[in-house]
């Protein structure tokens, strides 16, 4: 629609209040960080960048960013997970499927993968929209340990803390 077709009105901001108990917009200018230390280290090779910690709903969105060859743990999620390849490329051990550049990916409430980072990609980052749990497993499905929103809000406190940002540094990133 171009301006002059827009209907009168269209580009006068909305007049009332947002409700009193609407929490505060998130805008994120570089949501791919100049600074490394905003990255928090999860695992040989894999990092994360918060963007969105949601502990009143229970999820994350976050930028996973591996370089060189990385696995991160097998998991299984009792809800949705969403995901866009932002560059690179990844897989699941359990499918035969490759998530590319530009593309998209659904994770269906159930499903048990392993994401792996071949060794001939030199870095990856997936932005991920991740609800409820990651619940880790061996391959026979037995319990070795979790994340949720709140653990990611802990990894993300003690690493800021360390790396000289500051413990409060996550608060930013918490609806």
């Amino acid at each position: 629609m171009t301006s002059d077709a827009a209907p009168a009105g269209a580009r006068t901001p909305y007049q009332y209040p947002n409700p009193a108990e609407a929490g505060s917009d998130i805008v994120v200018p570089a949501a791919l960080p100049d600074d490394e230390r905003v990255w928090v280290p999860q695992a040989d090779n894999v990092w994360f960048r918060p963007l969105c910690l949601n502990v009143s709903s229970g999820y994350w969105v976050n930028l996973l960013r591996v370089r060189r060859a990385g696995v991160l743990g097998r998991h299984r999620h009792p809800n949705p997970v969403h995901g866009f390849v932002i560059k690179g490329r990844w897989r699941y051990l359990e499918h035969d499927w490759e998530a590319v550049q530009g593309g998209y990916v659904y994770e269906p409430p159930g499903e048990t993968h392993t994401l792996v980072v071949d060794e001939d990609v030199e870095e990856m980052i997936t932005l991920f929209q991740v609800n409820g749990v990651m619940y880790y497993v061996d391959p026979w499905g037995e319990y070795l340990g979790y994340e949720d929103v709140f653990t990611k809000v802990d990894m993300c406190r003690r690493h800021y803390a360390a790396c000289g940002l500051g413990a409060d540094y996550v608060d930013q990133f918490i609806r």
